[in-house]
């Protein structure tokens, strides 16, 4: 599965963006899903997951009620919508995608966890 991440930019502290993953093939819409960021002389880390189907999502503490990821299976796609944006926010974002698992709850904020990652998309916030 080849993923496409796009949508990201320069925005002012407080604003908005929405990034967009979109996969090559259908089966992604099996496949449990993800948002990581990975910040200049930073390791890469976990933002958000969503399993490939229910209504439960996770979120790094740091951006919980201001981040909100989502799935259209039938688009083949994934969101991430970012309101309130931080300067803290700027990072390159990558989208990745794994087939789900049972154990995927313990195991969504591992960047290990995750077979199909996509380009990144650069999200600057000035201050």
């Amino acid at each position: 599965v080849q993923l496409q991440a796009f949508g990201g930019g320069l925005v002012q502290a407080g604003g908005s963006l929405s990034l967009t993953c979109a996969a090559s093939e259908p089966t992604f819409s099996r496949y449990a899903k993800a948002w990581f960021r990975q910040a200049p002389g930073k390791e890469r880390e976990f933002v958000a997951a969503i399993p490939w189907s229910g209504g439960r999502m996770y979120y790094v503490p740091s951006v919980k009620g201001r981040f909100t990821i989502s799935r259209d299976n039938a688009k083949n796609t994934v969101y991430l919508q970012m309101n309130s944006l931080k300067p803290e926010d700027t990072a390159a974002y990558y989208c990745a995608a794994t087939p789900q698992r049972s154990d995927y709850s313990g195991y969504y904020h591992y960047t290990t966890t995750y077979d199909h990652w996509g380009q990144g998309t650069q999200v600057t916030v000035s201050s």
